[in-house]
């Protein structure tokens, strides 16, 4: 909790920051260099320390399968669900409502946006790919206290986050059309993250038709929506270990998984799907991405989304199993 306030606090600040200077366009030339790196820091940062845990290296097997099948069907399941209703509450590829009027700048940023989508994806790819091979092979070379080190690359990650989410916000207050298309959309927005969570829960039943886990063990995972550090606990505790070792692993991999292809998701399929792909971390390590790949509302929806998604796994996966 005491982290949602800390990452909420940054971005309203940087929300307040960036509508007081929306005269000077020129700020834009530095600030979208500056999330650029940013990204770059964090995702090389979070590779570097999930390769230092050989515990999760060593799972990369048998496990591992398994946990990425589970992934990709849950996101794939997960983004079909939003797409299905976008197109009942009759709204474009862009999360805007179909027919009305766009501003041509409007039009034109958004496909700025896709063109550099790919180039993002690439190397987004490179980061976290160089992060893990550094901290497998590397970390424990260098620091021969692995504590300090995790507490180091922890320290690290929440600055990072923070000051991604400062210009999160400060893009939002930048743009000054985040609460106008929020009254477009309306309260449709709230639907959103019951439907990702309808989406993930689907694709979690169906991995339980041809993986070897049991509909219960299925269901659990599936409603972690990417909390690595919460989900897999409870269900250990119910005695549960090789449904807790897939939990760990699929939670990591649809993060990671999510960092890599929202770019790619917002610009071939929709920008609301670019917020589906990540469950819980849309309100964190997914944030800048969807916010970079997009624009300032749906940022908003991706913070939303990821906070409701965030309140229900405690209570969704003890139900679950019990």
């Amino acid at each position: 909790m005491s982290d949602l306030i800390l990452y909420l606090s940054v971005a309203v600040i940087g929300y307040f920051v960036g509508s007081k200077l929306r005269a000077k366009q020129e700020i834009t030339r530095w600030t979208g260099r500056i999330q650029t790196f940013a990204i770059i820091v964090l995702i090389f940062t979070m590779s570097m320390s999930m390769g230092s845990k050989g515990e999760v290296m060593e799972h990369l097997n048998s496990i591992g399968l398994y946990a990425f099948i589970m992934t990709v069907v849950i996101i794939f399941c997960s983004v079909a669900a939003i797409t299905i209703s976008r197109k009942f509450f009759k709204l474009d590829k862009y999360g805007n409502i179909e027919g009305s009027e766009v501003p041509p700048e409007e039009i034109a940023e958004e496909e700025e946006k896709a063109q550099k989508d790919g180039s993002m994806t690439i190397i987004i790819l490179i980061c976290v790919v160089a992060g893990l091979a550094f901290g497998y092979f590397a970390v424990d070379r260098i620091f021969s206290d692995m504590e300090f080190f995790a507490s180091l690359a922890g320290n690290l990650i929440t600055v990072g986050l923070c000051i991604l989410l400062f210009f999160v916000g400060f893009d939002m207050g930048f743009e000054g059309t985040v609460i106008d298309h929020f009254r477009k959309v309306g309260l449709r927005v709230l639907a959103f993250p019951f439907i990702i969570m309808v989406g993930t829960l689907a694709g979690a039943l169906l991995c339980s038709l041809f993986l070897p886990l049991s509909i219960r063990e299925s269901l659990a995972i599936g409603a972690g929506f990417g909390w690595y550090t919460f989900a897999p606990g409870i269900i250990l505790e119910k005695g549960l270990v090789t449904a807790s070792a897939v939990s760990f692993m699929h939670n990591i991999m649809r993060e990671y998984i999510s960092v890599l292809i929202i770019p790619m998701t917002a610009k071939k399929v929709g920008y609301l799907e670019s917020m589906a792909v990540s469950g819980c971390s849309s309100m964190d390590v997914c944030l800048p991405i969807v916010e970079k790949a997009t624009r300032g509302d749906i940022a908003m929806y991706s913070f939303i989304s990821g906070v409701i998604q965030s309140m229900a796994v405690p209570i969704l996966v003890p139900l679950i199993l019990g």
